[in-house]
C-alpha cells in the first residue's frame, strides 16, 4: 500500500535504476500520482504495479487491479523488432538486462515485468504467457510467476495458447492479483505433504545437468522438510514443439493434432492420480543477449499452454555462474487457487532464512 511519499519514492527509484536495468517503456509519473487519492480508499490502497507492454494497461487484469485501488506506474519492456526469438526485451533505454547478470537476458516475453519485480521496483507486474512468457522470465530473474488456467481470464489470443499471468515478489503478492481478477477466488489451504511427481525433462527435453541438479536439490529440500511427498510414477510427454507451432500458425495437420491429443490423455491420467507436477522451468540457464542458439527455452513450459493447465515458477536456486533457476509447479485445470497455496508452501521452504534471492545487485550505466 502506498501514500504519496511512498509512491513518489517508487517513481524516483524507477527513474534512478531503469537506465541500467532498461525494464520500462513508459513511466507514468503524473497519472500515477493523480490516481492515488481515489485509489487510497479502495482495497489495494494505492499498491503500485507495472503492466506488460504499452497495451497492457488495457488488459482485463490491469483494469481489475485499477478498480481495486492499484496504481499502474508504467509499462514494461517486451521483445523489440529484429529477432524471431522472444526471450529478451527492449525498453526505452535499450536492451533489458537480467538483474543478476547484466550480460544475460531476463527471458521473455514478459521481460521488463520480471526484471522490474526482481529489482524491487514494483511488487507485482502483469504478464501474459503463450509458451512460457511469464514462467521463463520469472525463473531466470528469481521471482514468482503464475500462468493461469487457459480461458480463466479474457485473452486477445485467438489461438487459445496465451493466458493471463502475473510476476510478483512472492506467491503471497501473486495472491493479491488473483483476489482482484477473479470474482470467486477462494484460498485453498495446502494439505501437507503435497503429493507430487518430479520430472527433470518430461521425457524428451535435453535439460542441462547443472540446471537439473539445482532444481533436483530444491525438490529434495521440499521432501526433507515434509512439504512434498514424491508419488510413484512420473510424467512423460511427447515433445510438443511441432504441435505448438502448428496451433500458433493456424495449420494443424493430423500428426500434430495427435501429439496434442496424446499429451492431453497422458496429463489427464497423471492429474487423476497426482495433484502436482514438478519440473525445471527451463532446460537451460539464461542465455546471452545474442540469443538462445538452437535451444528452446520453452521446452518444459509450452506443453501446458497447449493443454491449458495452470503453472507457476518458484525460485529454486542458482547455477555456478550466478544465474537463477526456477522450479515449475503444474496443477489440474482450474486448480489455480490450490496451485498458489502449494507454491506458498514451497516458497516458504526454498526461501528460508531470507533465501538467496533477498538481494539483487542492480546494473549501472
Amino acid at each position: 500500500m502506498a501514500d504519496s511519499g511512498e509512491l513518489r519514492e517508487v517513481l524516483a527509484s524507477i527513474d534512478r535504476e531503469d537506465p541500467g536495468l532498461r525494464a520500462f517503456l513508459d513511466v507514468w509519473h503524473e497519472d500515477a500520482l493523480a490516481r492515488l487519492p481515489a485509489a487510497s480508499r479502495l482495497p489495494l490502497a494505492g499498491l503500485p504495479f507495472a503492466v506488460k507492454g504499452r497495451t497492457g494497461i488495457r488488459s482485463y487484469a490491469a483494469r481489475r487491479l485499477v478498480a481495486a485501488g492499484g496504481v499502474p506506474v508504467g509499462s514494461t519492456s517486451v521483445p523489440g523488432p529484429g529477432t524471431y526469438w522472444k526471450t529478451w526485451g527492449l525498453g526505452r533505454h535499450g536492451r533489458t538486462v537480467n538483474p543478476w547478470r547484466p550480460d544475460r537476458t531476463p527471458g521473455g516475453s514478459s521481460a521488463g515485468s520480471a526484471a522490474a519485480v526482481a529489482a524491487g521496483l514494483v511488487p507485482l507486474a502483469t504478464g501474459s504467457d503463450g509458451a512460457g512468457s511469464v514462467r521463463v522470465p520469472a525463473g531466470w530473474c528469481g521471482v514468482f510467476g503464475l500462468k493461469t488456467t487457459n480461458g480463466l481470464l479474457p485473452s486477445p489470443d485467438r489461438t487459445g495458447l496465451a493466458s493471463a499471468g502475473v510476476l510478483a515478489a512472492s506467491a503471497a503478492e501473486a495472491e493479491t492479483y488473483l483476489r482482484c481478477v477473479l470474482d470467486d477466488y477462494a484460498p485453498a489451504p495446502a494439505l501437507l505433504p503435497l503429493s507430487a511427481a518430479y520430472s527433470p525433462d518430461l521425457g524428451f527435453a535435453e535439460t542441462e545437468p547443472e540446471v537439473a541438479a539445482v532444481v533436483g536439490e530444491a525438490v529434495r529440500r521440499l521432501v526433507a522438510a515434509g512439504v512434498v511427498r514424491l508419488a510413484g510414477g512420473g510424467c512423460e510427454l511427447l515433445d510438443p514443439a511441432s504441435a505448438w507451432f502448428a496451433v500458433r500458425g493456424g495449420d494443424v495437420r493430423p500428426s500434430e493434432a495427435e501429439v496434442r491429443e496424446e499429451n492431453d490423455r497422458r496429463l489427464d491420467a497423471f492429474f487423476a492420480r497426482t495433484p502436482l507436477l514438478l519440473t525445471p522451468v527451463t532446460p537451460n540457464r539464461p542465455h546471452g543477449h545474442e540469443g538462445p542458439g538452437e535451444a528452446y527455452s520453452t521446452a518444459l513450459t509450452w506443453a501446458f499452454n497447449l493443454s491449458g493447465h495452470p503453472a507457476a515458477s518458484v525460485p529454486a536456486g542458482f547455477t555456478a555462474d550466478g544465474c537463477p533457476a526456477g522450479l515449475q509447479l503444474v496443477a489440474g485445470r482450474g486448480r489455480d487457487a490450490e496451485l498458489l497455496c502449494a507454491a506458498r508452501a514451497v516458497e516458504r521452504v526454498l526461501s528460508r532464512g531470507g533465501g538467496p534471492f533477498a538481494q539483487v545487485r542492480l546494473p549501472r550505466r
